[in-house]
Order: C-alpha cells, then structure tokens, then sequence
C-alpha cells in the first residue's frame, strides 16, 4: 500500500523569495525500499538523503511538497501521467530518458563501488581484483556488468538474492569483494564496521530530478533550487550525513552546472542565468 508523506515547507516572505514556485503544492514520489535514499523506520515514518532533499527543495521553493512512498516501478509512468510533477527518487539520467523527459542539473554521482572485509589488501586497478571472488546482486546492473568483463578481470563472480545476502558473502570470506552502487555501498559501510569501502569505478553516470518535457519552468526552478542547496553546503551536508563522508569538490553534489539541465544531454537549456537563492 502507498503511504503519502507530507512535508510541508515553508519559507519566510514567499512574495520576495526569488525561486518561489507558485503556492500550490508539488507532488512527488521515492522508492521507499531503496536506502539510504528512502527507506522505512521502526516507528512507520520514511527518511533518507531522498526524503531530505525533497525537504530542502521545499524550503528553498517556498512551496509545499507532497511526497509519495511507493515502488520504483510506478515512478516514471506517474510522471507522464501527470501523478507527479518530478520524481524525487535518484532516476539515473541517460540519452535515451533526457530525450524523453528533461531533467535539471545533478545532484549525485552514481558510480560503481567496491566493498571488501575491513583490513584487506587496498586495490586500486580492477585488474587487482583477478582470482578474486566477486559477490553480486542477481541481476542487477552490477551482476550483468561484473559478468560482462570477467574475462578480461579474471575473477569469479557469484550472485546472490539480494545485495545484503552478497554483503554477507563477504564478511563470511565466501567472496572477496561485493559490487554494488557507491551511495548503496557507503550506506552499507557505514551501518557494519567489519566492512569498508574499496576501489570506485567512475561511469561517469549522474542522478538527476527527472520531469515532463512540457515542464520547463518548473525544471527551471528546481535546476536553481539544487545549485542553491550547493552553494549553502547544504547538500555536500546531506551527503556526509547519509554516505558518511564529505563529497568530492568536482562531484556532482559540489558542482554548479552552467545553464540549466545537463549538459551534452538532450533538451540541455544552455541559456546563463543569475543565481539567486532564497
């Protein structure tokens, strides 16, 4: 069942606050099984960096936003629908989704992250990694790609249930090292100290807020809103509460981005503006 969040934002002197979207309220929506971006507490509530962000955004728009726990699955397809205005939950930004919807500037790397036993060998070549045992998601992007170039790596990969099955691999010594996404692979370090993280293999891939392609002064609005939230620190803040460690200064979460969007990305605005944050 859907359980709708209610963050309800708002910001002193709406009337003068330069991002202000209009007062009506913005409905969005997270994944709220995929931690640490949103996931359930004991009490019933959601938090992560997601839920955070969505917060943040609120505060710097001076709006309201509605936010709804639900599955991946009905994410993007609630958007073309018109059930959401953005999609809050981290939406990997490619080619073929940027022709389809527009997307502001992003917020988060999403890079592929190593984890291994606390006190094991440091590697920093994936070519260190060969006869080594590779612990897996089953069929996750992780899977498909560590199988993709076993070969030429020369390890052995083993696929699990799910990532916290692989991550039990490895403490057990079953496997050597679990792959799985860096913010995933930092949360998992952060709540088990027998683990740590390893070698990060950049894909040079980024999270973004996605939206329609009709919706281009909302775009314009949010793509302000985060390069506001990097500007105050706020986000490299959220970063370090929920990865356990500070952003990289050219990182997605520490860089403003000319224009609006992405660019070298479909339906990228490339036009200058002023940045000016409430």
């Amino acid at each position: 069942m859907k359980t709708a969040l209610m963050a309800t934002l708002l910001a002193a002197g709406l009337a003068a606050a330069p991002v202000a979207a209009s007062a009506q309220s913005l409905k969005t929506g997270v994944d709220g099984t995929f931690a640490p971006h949103a996931f359930p507490t004991l009490d019933g509530k959601t938090e992560g960096f997601n839920m955070d962000l969505g917060k943040a955004l609120g505060e710097e728009l001076g709006t309201e936003v509605d936010i709804d726990v639900t599955q991946w699955s009905g994410l993007l397809p609630g958007l073309q629908a018109g059930t959401y205005d953005f999609v809050l939950a981290p939406t990997t930004v490619t080619p073929e989704r940027a022709e389809n919807m527009l997307f502001t500037e992003p917020y988060l790397n999403t890079d592929f992250q190593f984890v291994t036993k606390k006190g094991a060998p440091k590697i920093t070549d994936l070519k260190e990694f060969k006869d080594k045992v590779i612990a897996v998601n089953k069929g996750s992007a992780y899977d498909e790609w560590a199988r993709g170039i076993a070969d030429e790596i020369g390890w052995t990969v083993e696929s699990y249930g799910t990532n916290l099955d692989a991550l039990q691999a490895v403490m057990s010594g079953r496997a050597f090292a679990n792959v799985a996404g860096n913010t995933n692979s930092a949360w998992a370090v952060k709540q088990n100290p027998q683990l740590e993280l390893s070698y990060l293999y950049s894909t040079g891939k980024v999270f973004s807020i996605p939206l329609r392609l009709d919706n281009t002064e909302l775009r314009a609005k949010l793509d302000m809103a985060v390069e506001c939230l990097k500007k105050s620190g706020t986000l490299a803040e959220l970063h370090e509460k929920w990865f356990g460690y500070a952003p990289a200064a050219d990182s997605a979460t520490a860089t403003i981005y000319p224009g609006v969007g992405i660019p070298d990305m479909p339906n990228y605005d490339a036009t200058e503006h002023e940045l000016q944050c409430s």
